[in-house]
């Protein structure tokens, strides 16, 4: 996957469209990323027992869904404009990440 934890990203689709966001996780096999700001849903959750004698608070909790990769685009870190990222080796054979838009390694 191209996208990953701690990179500065923009919704590209869907309700949060054009929000930029920083990545809080990666769920690879499911091609879906956790973005910091976006997709804030609701879950109404029970009071929960713990191991002891203290119980989780119940009530409405907001949190970040997963949205799929394909929803998001990377900001580049140079020039701060959406880019599509591409992968070549360099001299020593290691994999590097580059801005197809600017030609410069994000890594």
């Amino acid at each position: 996957m191209r996208i990953k934890v701690d990179d500065e990203v923009e919704v590209i689709a869907g309700n949060d469209k054009g929000v930029q966001g920083t990545v809080q996780r990666v769920i690879a096999d499911q091609n879906r990323v956790v973005v910091a700001g976006v997709n804030i849903v609701k879950k109404h959750q029970k009071p929960q027992q713990t191991g002891g004698r203290s119980q989780a608070p119940g009530g409405i909790i907001e949190f970040e869904a997963p949205i799929s990769v394909s929803n998001v685009m990377l900001i580049c870190p140079q020039t701060g404009e959406p880019t599509r990222i591409g992968i070549r080796r360099d001299e020593d054979g290691n994999r590097v990440r580059y801005s197809k838009k600017s030609g410069q390694d994000i890594d």
